[in-house]
């Protein structure tokens, strides 16, 4: 069974910035994509950001520019920069791990614990 484990998040005031990381118990590169993303209260959850395992990279539109998602394999660790928060990025972010082709038996989703971003003005 695949683990996330989440870190970073927080407090910050608008303008400011926060690192989350997210730490695989085994190697990323077994995952199609990486991705983050974020839920509000009474919302789904809505992707953020994804990174393949060739490192190709895309976001949503209202994170273009401020959010950077970036990978390090040799310690099996994504990251998500965050710069010029602003109160509409508060929400709960998830770390996600996808298989395009998981072999049987496994789950083509694992998740991280999630972790509060909270973004005052």
């Amino acid at each position: 069974q695949v683990q996330l484990v989440q870190s970073g998040g927080g407090l910050v005031r608008t303008g400011g910035f926060l690192r989350l990381s997210c730490a695989a118990s085994e190697s990323i590169l077994r995952f199609t994509q990486m991705r983050w993303y974020r839920q509000v209260p009474g919302s789904s959850r809505k992707l953020v950001a994804s990174i393949t395992a060739g490192s190709s990279t895309d976001y949503t539109d209202s994170v273009k520019g401020r959010f950077t998602i970036s990978r390090d394999n040799a310690k099996n660790t994504v990251y998500l920069q965050m710069n010029s928060l602003i109160p509409e990025d508060t929400a709960v972010y998830y770390c996600n791990a996808f298989k395009a082709r998981p072999a049987w038996g496994e789950s083509a989703n694992y998740w991280g614990q999630g972790t509060q971003v909270t973004v005052s003005s």
